[in-house]
């Protein structure tokens, strides 16, 4: 190699300059006699010589080992030639004592049937987890659940830095992480933006700046398949935190009269929200636990809001609303963006933040005296984890003591009456009127098959995997089947109360006058024109009751999120109930069957864990008994 390569450096000249410079170049010495510099001149001769015999060995050398490296890679390659053809022969004919194919040939068709149950499991789409996945899982759950789901930071993941430990922080079973007391002002700068989706049913670009949903994959808790005890006991925080993990999610350990109830209202410009909110914190047994949710939409500087008392707290600061104003959180949002109950109740579900329990109420109702601890002690008496609470309240008139402030009534509704209409958006399923007699059932609540949106009262998981639909604006009708139907895939049941624990206030008697005065959201409807079709063809579509509209005609934006489960198809429940979709028809007369035997009949098949009735035991059909009545 030359010098400048090497860098060495060379002995002192005999000038006493040094022989080697920075570029590495030998210099030649100067000054001494002739034959000094003769004998340098043979001295570099030499020097060069030998230099030029390094380098042809080195060459000679080299060359033999690229023919090594040469040989030995011919030689592997035809090893591992003969190695391939061998195995594709053994294995492509080698059969099992029964006929089934092993080898290559049983790989790949195992392969293929895997890949053909994976694509039917998950034909609605969604994030879920593979039998490998799904097993470690729930290990993981296991594990989170006998450490009491403790906080240590090292068992959390963060699904997005620029949200609040409140949202972003997950279990290992990919379960957000609850916390009690807990509150959307804390997210303050953290919220996300959504369009408006009547606007963008219209073509217009118009963002709406909301809370995140506690839970933004409602799949990753359900995993499309009925949900393990283990998973649900997950979800729900207590008031006073484990003593020994710190942790406020205590899954059923958790005593009765702490665990946290979330009360989501959605109100349109009406003057008793701020009552309701009152009635619901002043009649409560244990108020500390109780935290209430308010999507307000109101006309700026006319409307009343929902978390101002009638009198200032400064006047007054013993008013509900006053004594617990961190515990009421309001959205508000313009009158002119509201676009009905299903996109109001969207956002109400976003501000639900683990609670223990959920309860649904509309924002003109009024609660009985301690009505917490009984419609928890009604709600645990079914036995059922997956049980729903849910009817048409009773009238207010009448209804409540003034004196004690429980409730005069000995008789409840019961959800059983339903049938098809029509109309601009096409025929769907509308709730009637429903019968109100003294229960069938004692004891306990009573299973029925409907969900009713004005009154609903569950574990938190149910607001969790059954989040309302942000895709449906301009939808009244067909919203309680849309939500009862995804529920039932889910593998909720619903029970009627056995005894109300508040009573609604209607536009009827005594007080039509005051209540004929509220606004409605329909007034909007001009302006909205034509997204309430495109929205029930989603509605219809997602719970497989339009087969005849091709599924390209409708939305599908999100639908695994706000879409079907896996514990149960929707087929079940429509030959059960006896609902025909493809006519559009109905078998009358169910509330003959809902009275007194469908809870007989069906509460024997509750699972041993109480994870819902498994409707796979169950094998029955309502027929109308009565077809030619009216």
């Amino acid at each position: 190699m030359e010098a400048r390569s090497r860098r060495r450096n060379a002995p002192s000249s005999a000038n006493g300059t040094n022989g080697h410079i920075g570029n590495g170049i030998y210099d030649v010495a100067s000054g001494g006699d002739s034959d000094n510099r003769s004998t340098a001149r043979m001295e570099r001769k030499a020097k060069r010589k030998h230099r030029v015999a390094n380098a042809r060995t080195r060459r000679r050398a080299g060359g033999r080992n690229n023919n090594n490296t040469a040989a030995m890679c011919l030689i592997s390659t035809v090893i591992f030639s003969l190695y391939f053809l061998v195995c594709l022969v053994f294995f492509s004919n080698l059969d099992s004592g029964d006929g089934e194919a092993r080898g290559m040939r049983g790989l790949v068709k195992k392969t293929k049937e895997k890949l053909k149950k994976f694509r039917d499991k998950h034909r609605r789409g969604g994030a879920i987890l593979a039998e490998e996945q799904e097993a470690i899982i729930d290990n993981s759950i296991n594990k989170s659940n006998n450490e009491n789901n403790n906080s240590n930071a090292n068992n959390v993941s963060n699904n997005n830095s620029n949200v609040n430990n409140n949202v972003s922080k997950t279990t290992a079973s990919g379960i957000p992480i609850g916390k009690w007391p807990v509150s959307i002002r804390d997210e303050e700068g953290m919220f996300e933006d959504v369009p408006h989706i009547g606007y963008a049913y219209m073509g217009k670009d118009v963002t709406m700046t909301v809370p995140r949903l506690w839970a933004n994959d409602p799949v990753a808790i359900h995993q499309n398949k009925l949900m393990s005890r283990e998973r649900a006991l997950s979800i729900g925080t207590c008031v006073t935190p484990d003593p020994k993990t710190n942790s406020n999610m205590r899954g059923d350990k958790c005593p009765l009269s702490e665990r946290t109830i979330f009360v989501a209202i959605a109100s349109y410009r009406d003057w008793q929200c701020r009552d309701t909110v009152t009635s619901i914190l002043s009649t409560a047994a244990h108020p500390e636990r109780v935290r209430v949710g308010v999507v307000d939409q109101i006309v700026d500087g006319v409307d009343g809001s929902c978390d101002v008392p009638h009198v200032p707290c400064s006047d007054d600061p013993d008013q509900p609303i006053c004594l617990y104003k961190n515990q009421i959180d309001v959205f508000q949002m313009d009158a002119e963006l509201a676009v009905g109950p299903v996109f109001a109740r969207h956002i109400g579900h976003r501000l639900y933040r683990g609670e223990y329990y959920a309860m649904q109420s509309d924002a003109h109702v009024t609660f009985t005296r301690g009505w917490d601890d009984d419609i928890i002690s009604q709600m645990e008496s079914t036995g059922d984890e997956l049980a729903v609470l849910t009817t048409y309240l009773t009238d207010i008139v009448n209804s409540i003591d003034p004196m004690t402030g429980l409730s005069k009534r000995h008789t409840r509704p019961i959800m059983c009456n339903t049938e098809y209409e029509g109309g601009a958006q096409g025929k769907h399923l509308r709730h009637l009127s429903q019968p109100e007699g003294i229960p069938d059932i004692m004891g306990m609540p009573q299973l029925q098959p409907y969900f009713a949106a004005g009154f609903a009262f569950s574990r938190g998981h149910f607001v969790a995997t059954v989040p309302y639909d942000m895709y449906q604006p301009m939808i009244f009708q067909g919203e309680e089947m849309s939500i009862g139907l995804r529920g039932f895939t889910v593998g909720y049941d619903y029970f009627a109360p056995e005894r109300s624990v508040c009573f609604h206030s209607y536009a009827i008697g005594e007080n039509s006058k005051a209540r004929n005065k509220v606004p409605h959201f329909w007034e909007h409807a001009q302006a909205f024109k034509g997204t309430g079709v495109k929205a029930m063809k989603r509605l219809l579509g997602i719970v497989d009751m339009n087969p005849e509209v091709p599924r390209s005609e409708w939305d599908h934006s999100e639908e695994a999120k706000y879409g079907l489960g896996g514990a149960r198809e929707t087929s079940k429940f429509y030959d059960v109930i006896g609902i025909d979709v493809v006519k559009k028809t109905t078998q009358r007369h169910l509330c003959q069957f809902v009275h007194n035997k469908m809870h007989k009949q069906f509460m024997k098949s509750l699972r041993p864990d109480g994870m819902g009735i498994d409707y796979g035991q169950i094998d029955y059909k309502w027929v109308d008994p009565r077809p030619n009545d009216e």
